[in-house]
């Protein structure tokens, strides 16, 4: 029985994924076919975030003008390394390898906890609540985030699919393990939704259906699954004017109050799902224009194409992509904060895929050809129960033991960036250091050498760098710094002497000279003959990669 055949005999049976009993209703997938469409699913994922990152939230309820849009170069496929869409659903990728198809949430959110990249909304307060000791799934109960509803999990879903072909369930299970860290209510169900698209997309190429087999994964009575209803209908009633439907979408899911509950503004999961959806069900199955349409729909504008690609280039297959978009892959760099290059990540993919597959009840079986086949059964997915982040059930009192918070060593702990710091600069005590950006000693960074990194506690709290020191009388003092930023950041520096500010300067590509680093001298002459407290602060302005990195730290008297 060829695949096609199989397909139709399980939409025949009332849908792409119905649950049937009888033995011969599976999906067969050659291994071969597997992998191609795999591939071209995570270059969906590279393409389409590359091409839309130079808008992201810069168009806010507003489409992006055509000619405000970025155009594709080749080139841009290199862009996509140091993505959070990307590296985050890595980090799941690694549990799952280490630990087995059976890692519990518990060890899922151990090593989310441990994670040293930048993160931002529900990312950044589920990882938040983990290192305080908040274990899955009350990390993502909104009783202590203000983000369940946030885009996160939806845009770290793909991997989900893409190891578990024609498996909508392992889909909605990993959801529940991995999603649940950060996510609640729609949040959750948005990544589940997701990743049953991509379990859909090895078999079906049609968008519409592709949605709707997805749609089976997700709780009827949620508004994500309204939304998708909507975009459905919206798109059968005018199947051309995709300006149109996001009118609609802006009108109910933006300025309808009833659809704000629980939002956090334009981040919010159904508005941005909107989006991906317009993408995929006007492009036509063209790839540009799946992902301009995302692109240009606003908001998070390199996230929603990316989704969106992700899923229309695993139903075409990396083989069958148009040579800009599968050429031209550095393929021995590894993603930010991953021990993945891209062939890594394809031989993971498929060590889970084979997994998956015997766990949810497949088998393989050898093709005429003597390759080997998928066998996949035909099922219909369960969702999973409806919560409602802004009536949300009681939390489950999770907490991880002292045993379990032991594992937590995210980055360097506080005091391993104290003993760097008392290395470099003796006397000087840091507070308020978080772990994010995985602070600590540098050996070497961008030219030179012994740089200590810190990064600010949180959005609000800076990282401050603290020394009390007595002046002499009668010989001037001057406070020399060189410090630096990360390349794709920037922060404020505040000095403070005496509990009053002297300097509040920006570290930015704008102020800094190569190499990204700034020199500053500061006078300290009016406090000549006192004993004084020096506070320099990391002072974070956009929490995007805040590091402040020190070079030098001295007091120079003449």
């Amino acid at each position: 029985m060829t695949t096609r055949v199989a397909l139709l005999i399980a939409l025949s049976l009332g849908g792409g994924f119905s649950r049937v009993s009888r033995a011969e209703d599976f999906l067969r997938l050659p291994v071969r076919e597997y992998l191609d469409k795999m591939k071209g699913g995570w270059i969906g994922q590279i393409a389409g975030v590359s091409w839309g990152a130079p808008t992201e939230f810069k168009w806010k309820d507003r489409i992006i003008p055509e000619d405000h849009t970025p155009r594709w170069t080749p080139g841009m496929i290199n862009d996509a390394f140091g993505q959070d869409d990307l590296y985050v659903e890595m980090t799941f990728l690694r549990s799952l390898e280490e630990y087995g198809i059976d890692v519990s949430i518990r060890q899922a959110g151990i090593d989310f906890a441990n994670s040293a990249y930048p993160l931002w909304c529900a990312n950044y307060e589920g990882r938040r609540n983990l290192r305080r000791g908040i274990a899955p799934p009350d990390s993502s109960h909104p009783q202590f985030t203000r983000c369940p509803n946030d885009i996160d999990y939806q845009i770290e879903a793909d991997y989900s699919g893409l190891i578990a072909p024609g498996l909508p369930q392992a889909a909605v299970d990993l959801g529940e393990k991995f999603g649940r860290l950060m996510n609640y209510g729609d949040g959750l169900y948005a990544g589940q939704f997701i990743g049953a698209m991509y379990a859909a997309a090895f078999f079906e190429t049609d968008p519409v259906e592709i949605v709707r087999a997805a749609l089976k994964a997700i709780p009827a009575g949620s508004q994500y699954a309204e939304m998708v209803r909507d975009l459905l209908a919206w798109h059968a009633a005018d199947p051309h004017d995709w300006q149109k439907t996001w009118r609609l979408c802006q009108a109910k899911y933006r300025e309808n109050p009833d659809y704000q509950r629980a939002s956090n503004g334009g981040i919010d999961c159904k508005i941005n799902g909107a989006y991906v959806l317009l993408g995929l069900l006007y492009g036509n199955r063209d790839p540009d224009r799946t992902i301009v349409i995302a692109c240009r729909a606003g908001q998070d504008s390199d996230c929603n194409p990316s989704s969106a690609a992700g899923v229309l280039f695993t139903t075409l297959g990396y083989s069958r992509l148009p040579a800009r978009f599968n050429t031209g892959l550095d393929e021995e760099r590894e993603f930010s904060h991953t021990a993945y290059n891209f062939p890594r990540l394809l031989a993971v993919c498929e060590q889970l895929a084979r997994r998956f597959l015997l766990r949810y009840g497949g088998h393989l079986e050898q093709g005429p050809d003597g390759t080997e086949v998928f066998v996949i059964p035909v099922s219909e997915p369960q969702p999973s129960g409806l919560l409602l982040s802004w009536a949300p059930g009681p939390v489950a009192g999770s907490r991880f033991t002292p045993a379990e918070l032991a594992q937590i060593q995210f980055g360097n702990t506080p005091e391993a960036v104290t003993q760097a710091a008392a290395t470099l600069f003796p006397e000087w005590k840091v507070v308020d250091c978080g772990p994010d950006m995985d602070p600590g000693l540098r050996a070497e960074w961008e030219g030179r050498k012994n740089v200590l990194c810190v990064h600010p506690l949180d959005h609000q709290t800076g990282c401050t760098l603290k020394r009390t020191v007595s002046l002499p009388a009668n010989r001037p003092t001057t406070l020399r710094l060189v410090v630096g930023h990360d390349p794709q950041g920037d922060f404020d520096l505040i000095v403070r002497v005496a509990g009053r500010q002297l300097l509040r300067q920006p570290v930015t590509p704008a102020t800094t000279t190569t190499g990204h680093w700034r020199e500053l001298e500061v006078d300290l002459g009016e406090f000549a003959g006192r004993e004084v407290a020096i506070e320099l602060v990391n002072q974070p302005t956009g929490w995007s990669y805040e590091a402040a990195y020190w070079a030098e730290i001295s007091l120079r008297t003449e």
